[in-house]
């Protein structure tokens, strides 16, 4: 009898290796490798008949993909218009954060003429019942079966003919031909490989759901991200009621879009006018505080800022950030104490986003220097004032991108004032109905710091 080759994988990132390994090369994690027997072949059935040959890239015709709106605009948004037909499209997210919720709404409302599969494999058909009846699902060609067999769910997907497939779980499924267990990383990079096969074969949208690690990331090796068209992260507070979906990867659309939604009894609702969510309830003339101006995809977005400055009681002061990275905190508070002469290295600071966004664009930088500057100096910040900047090493504002769209929605929101930087007057002036605010520009944090806190 022959003898049965193993191989031992990364569960983290898909590195293989003839030994076990205690830390892997490649992603550098511990204890991730499990050994994997080498045999079948996976891929399932491939078309024999059909020949490929190679085309003039001036001969290929192209047509508009066919899209079918979600019923949900938030939705839409972040899809770039709809689901488009033959798409594979990811859904991430924390556990209990909405994502069977999300898809289940989508079942109801998308504008499909065909029939819709859903296919569970974490809950029996009676517990998603439950949760349909909750939501108000009532659909008459919207189909469920709980099902983990990858060659027993193609055998449906062929009878049925359905114009849209949900899998939940992707880490669930699993493929006789393969002997590792369900949610490794051959049976996740197989499964998804076989739904990638019949969405761009059979013109079938295919929306998968996919688990989180601790570390945020799609549990399973990061290949599956590759190999799908979109790849979508749902993110919130457990303790918050509003969710916000995130396109990381769009081959149809733009990336780094989001959709704001609450989460309610009846599901999740959306949210049409997310700056005015964030800045609901922010105090007035309170030091610390300060609205910057962030664009998410094609969205502008203003978001509150908090920053609390106190004396530190320890050898070494603590730094504590949420929603902002915390090393772009420390950066900016060491601009503060060499370029402006602020005297930080005995002090706390704690930087907030308020309403569990996450902001990772530089032309915030300005905004969170003057919220750390207003509540070390204890002065509160300009009032209707909307700040707008990214800082350089040296204290000098530096010009962002797209600040037509931020000032606009700042004079929408009815503020008076904008701080933005010099490099940008240029573009500010070609720009029309900008009576009704105040546009101040600035070269340095200095300057800045002297018209807001003046």
């Amino acid at each position: 009898m022959a003898r049965v080759k193993s191989v031992f994988i990364c569960q983290e990132c898909g590195y293989e290796s003839s030994g076990w390994l205690g830390k892997c090369p490649a992603c550098n994690q511990w204890n991730t490798f499990i050994e994997e027997a080498v045999g079948g072949k996976p891929g399932g059935r491939t078309d024999t008949g059909r020949k490929n040959v190679p085309v003039s890239i001036n001969d290929i015709a192209v047509d508009k993909e066919k899209r079918y709106s979600t019923g949900m605009k938030e939705m839409d948004r972040v899809l770039g218009g709809g689901v488009v037909k033959g798409s594979l499209v990811l859904v991430g997210g924390d556990p209990g954060i909405g994502k069977s919720t999300l898809l289940l709404q989508v079942c109801n409302m998308i504008g499909l003429d065909s029939k819709i599969l859903y296919i569970s494999g974490e809950e029996s058909i009676k517990q998603i019942k439950i949760r349909a009846d909750r939501l108000g699902v009532k659909r008459a060609d919207l189909l469920m079966v709980s099902e983990t067999n990858f060659g027993v769910i193609e055998e449906l997907i062929d009878s049925v003919k359905p114009g849209l497939v949900i899998i939940d779980s992707i880490q669930t499924i699993f493929r006789d031909d393969l002997t590792s267990a369900p949610g490794s990383v051959s049976q996740v990079r197989e499964t998804t490989a076989g739904l990638m096969r019949i969405a761009k074969s059979t013109g079938i949208a295919v929306m998968i759901v996919g688990h989180v690690t601790k570390e945020g990331a799609i549990a399973g090796p990061k290949v599956l991200e590759h190999m799908v068209d979109t790849v979508l992260y749902f993110e919130g507070e457990r303790h918050s009621s509003y969710r916000v979906l995130r396109s990381v990867k769009n081959r149809f659309g733009s990336t780094n879009e989001i959709g704001i939604f609450e989460m309610r009894d009846i599901g999740l609702c959306e949210v049409d006018n997310p700056s005015a969510m964030m800045l609901s309830g922010m105090p007035e003339d309170a030091p610390g505080s300060v609205v910057v101006s962030s664009v998410e995809g094609t969205r502008p977005m203003l978001v509150e800022v908090q920053a609390l400055v106190c004396a530190t009681n320890f050898g070494m002061p603590r730094r504590m950030t949420t929603g902002v990275d915390y090393n772009r905190v420390t950066l900016l508070m060491a601009v503060l104490e060499k370029r402006v002469g602020l005297q930080l290295y005995n002090h706390d600071a704690y930087v907030n986003v308020v309403g569990g966004m996450k902001l990772d664009e530089p032309a915030c930088d300005l905004g969170i220097t003057a919220a750390i500057a207003s509540s070390f100096k204890n002065s509160p910040i300009l009032p209707g004032t909307v700040v707008i900047g990214e800082v350089g090493l040296t204290g000098e504002v530096r010009a962002v991108s797209q600040v037509d769209k931020r000032i606009m929605e700042a004079l929408r929101l009815g503020f008076k004032n904008c701080i933005i930087p010099a490099g940008n007057i240029k573009v500010v002036r070609q720009i029309k109905g900008l009576e009704g605010i105040n546009i101040q520009p600035v070269e340095n944090v200095r300057e800045a710091l002297d018209v807001l806190l003046s």
